[in-house]
């Protein structure tokens, strides 16, 4: 075996570490046993029966992936998407040791990305790190090197919400916070390293470019056209920002946890303190989201169940906001799916169809580089990226 592969190899999980995970799983606990006998003694040339353990890992893996898919994504259960990921992590290996071509990476590197996106890796991220950047050894580039964006002038603009310059805890705390205000803070980001970095799109597709992500398609996800695809990130940055920027429909990376499945990202930006401030003893997880895409992506009106920090690294975007006592007067969806969206165009109201908006108050801003935007629990915004953008957001209770 490959000296690096066996240096991964010992990163991989031992039956003691899923032992509890395995409880009423005697399938997967049959398989995984066999699968980490083998890689325990593969170093040793005592390999056996090495063909049917990688069908038997096929196997594991197809058999929870059918269970991830069937019914709500968040209805399945933990254990369930944490025996697909040590599938998967075990599928890459049996792969590698065919060959560790170009090729074979490259689908490997796609399984990896799909066990990120359903299944749950928290308990092993200094395997996913490792194997990630040995699939990862050649630099990504592209025929047509990626356009470096020009750090914005800040605009002039009317803001209908307080605005406050970089406040400290306690003022966040008393006057935003407590009493749920939506309040624009400026300057409030301009230390993260991604404020420089990230304009270079090059880097971005280094950094990222081999990684698979949920891509929507369409401008608005409430509309019937809109839709969604697994996508390179290096496809998707040739496409919206590459030379034939604009020839292609809107493609927008939305609310994706971007950073948890690729670390290197993350060093770039800091949770802002004012997320330590919860109603929660001890406060909860952060949610981060990231929020990519081109000039003319929109979130349509609508609330989310946690604090929300909007923050801006590049481009600038468009945002209205209705607070939630007008909810009723919002026409929202009567599906589950978009119970939290509204039916109206915030940007161009229709009081013939939904007479009871005239009734409500509206908050228009823009949110420009360097500052984010806080919005307490239901707050109702519209956002409309008015370059191309790159967002983040962190959401708590």
């Amino acid at each position: 075996m490959d000296p690096i592969l066996i240096k991964l190899a010992k990163l991989l999980p031992r039956l003691e570490d899923v032992e509890e995970l395995l409880d009423n799983e005697v399938e997967a606990r049959y398989i995984l046993k066999k699968a980490i006998s083998f890689m325990e003694n593969c170093e040793s040339s005592k390999c056996v029966d090495e063909e049917e353990i990688r069908y038997l890992i096929c196997a594991l893996v197809d058999r929870n992936w059918e269970r991830i898919h069937t019914g709500h994504f968040s209805s399945v259960p933990l254990n369930i998407r944490k025996i697909y990921a040590i599938g998967c992590y075990f599928k890459i290996f049996f792969l590698l040791l065919e060959s560790t071509d170009p090729g074979q990476r490259e689908i490997c590197s796609g399984i990896l990305d799909e066990a990120q996106l359903l299944g749950c890796m928290e308990d092993w991220s200094e395997l996913k790190i490792s194997l990630m950047q040995y699939l990862d050894d050649e630099k990504v580039g592209a025929s047509v090197p990626l356009p470096i964006l020009m750090p914005s002038t800040r605009l002039q603009s009317t803001c209908d919400i307080p605005q406050m310059e970089a406040p400290s805890l306690n003022e966040f705390k008393t006057q935003c916070f407590t009493p749920r205000q939506p309040t624009l803070l400026l300057n409030t980001i301009k230390h993260w390293p991604a404020m420089e970095k990230w304009l270079d799109l090059n880097y971005l597709l280094q950094i990222a470019g081999n990684r698979t992500v949920p891509i929507e398609i369409g401008s608005n996800y409430a509309s019937d056209e809109w839709s969604q695809q697994l996508v390179k990130i290096r496809d998707f940055l040739q496409r919206q920002f590459g030379s034939e920027e604009g020839s292609q429909e809107i493609e927008y990376l939305a609310q994706h946890e971007l950073f948890s499945q690729i670390p290197a990202l993350k060093k770039d930006i800091s949770i802002p303190d004012y997320c330590t401030i919860s109603g929660d003893d001890p406060p909860g997880a952060v949610d981060i989201k990231a929020w990519l895409g081109p000039a003319g992506t929109i979130s349509p009106m609508h609330y989310d169940p946690k604090h929300n920090l909007l923050c801006q690294v590049f481009g600038s975007k468009k945002i209205i906001l209705a607070a939630p006592e007008d909810t009723d007067k919002l026409y929202p969806h009567d599906s589950e799916f978009l119970g939290n969206t509204s039916q109206i165009d915030a940007a161009s109201l229709d009081f013939e169809k939904y007479p009871l908006v005239k009734e409500v108050k509206f908050y228009d801003l823009l949110l420009q580089p360097g500052d984010c935007l806080y919005m307490p629990p239901k707050w109702w915004h519209y956002v409309r990226s008015e370059a191309p953008s790159f967002s983040v957001s962190f959401w708590w209770e």
